[in-house]
């Protein structure tokens, strides 16, 4: 049985199926358990035997990301699978199986908490690479990082054109370990970037943008698809963003070409905001290319290049903020994030994964 969400559907086309106890293991209407079979299905209504069984079978289910429900839990189920499992919030929205379904959003923010429970926490050591041209959002990012759970991390901060004096107060008052690098203006983006890296003494390297937002799984989430999918490169759909100038936030799951744009693929393509890689695979690959724009695109060319796999999971904990065109390294007018929405609100309406970051 595969025990990854690789190939997760966020659309289903089938409704909820019954998962129940059979001749001493667990199975689907009469079944065992097929996942790739099991990816049409809205989950599965849990049935509980009389007795207590064991719960490896259901928990690779978790796993894999299939949605699981129960109207109430079996008194020897471990308490934090119970409340997940009765929390059937994410049913209360008709499954209209259109691009804009609220279902079906809600539906993949419940597989992901699955998910979670399913794959045990490692705490590896994470290295946070940021530059910054913005001295007045670093406070802000800093208590983004400070909030990560599940994870060690310490922060390397390149400074562009920035001098320490105007981000001294933050840096001092963060209570993790803070490391930068000073650089003028005139040094391109992904120069900063390398020169900042350098610094790291953790396992692994995350790219962070200054005016982004990130949920306190992010890094964790990251690095549990990295553990499931043995991928070198990993990264989170581009999906939300917050739209300053509007004040709204837009979801997108499909490309400008109205091509699918899902989670849980081998691709070419993740957010360059939330790329996480691995400190030794960083260096074979050759780091950021020495360049002012498109450093994350072209990181990903390379990576693919030098033979490193590249997985993209779900983007739920995670928002892209949006400001004028030429505030931002990746220039595309507000106009062309309105064209690819699926869901658009008023205010900032992140996925609840960020739990309100």
């Amino acid at each position: 049985m595969s025990i990854t969400p690789c190939g997760f559907a966020r659309t289903p086309e089938k409704g909820l199926a019954r998962l129940h106890w059979s001749d001493g293991g667990w199975a689907v209407e009469g079944q065992p358990p097929d996942v790739p079979a099991l990816r049409p299905l809205r989950g599965l209504e849990i049935e509980w035997p009389a007795a207590e069984v064991p719960l490896d079978g259901l928990l690779c289910l978790a796993a894999a990301g299939i949605p699981m429900t129960a109207d109430q839990a079996a008194p020897w189920v471990p308490a934090d699978l119970a409340a997940l499992l009765t929390d059937r919030d994410w049913l209360a929205h008709a499954a209209d199986g259109g691009p804009r379904s609220l279902a079906d959003l809600r539906r993949e923010e419940h597989s992901v908490r699955l998910r979670r429970l399913a794959h045990p926490a490692a705490k590896p050591k994470i290295s946070i690479v940021m530059s910054s041209k913005r001295s007045r959002l670093v406070g802000a990012a800093l208590a983004q990082m400070e909030a990560q759970r599940d994870v060690e991390v310490e922060v390397l901060l390149g400074l562009h054109g920035v001098g320490f004096e105007e981000v001294r107060e933050p840096v001092e008052s963060c209570s993790l370990p803070v490391r930068w690098v000073e650089a003028p203006e005139s040094v391109p983006f992904g120069e900063v970037l390398n020169r900042t890296a350098a610094l790291a003494s953790g396992d692994y390297l995350a790219k962070w943008d200054d005016d982004d937002w990130y949920g306190a799984r992010h890094l964790g989430d990251l690095f549990m698809a990295l553990s499931y999918s043995g991928a070198d490169v990993v990264g989170t759909t581009a999906e939300f963003f917050y739209l300053e100038p509007l004040r709204a936030t837009v979801r997108r799951t499909t490309f400008a070409s109205g091509a699918a744009y899902p989670s849980e693929v081998w691709a070419d393509h993740v957010a360059g905001g939330t790329i996480l890689v691995s400190r030794e695979k960083f260096q074979e690959i050759g780091g950021f290319p020495g360049l002012p724009r498109a450093v994350d695109l072209e990181f990903l060319k390379a990576a693919q290049k030098a033979g490193a796999r590249v997985y993209r999971t779900h983007g739920l904990g995670y928002v892209l903020r949006r400001g004028l065109s030429d505030e931002h390294t990746w220039q595309l007018p507000l106009a062309h994030f309105l064209k690819v929405a699926v869901n658009q609100w008023r205010g900032f309406r992140p996925s609840l994964l960020m739990e309100a970051a």
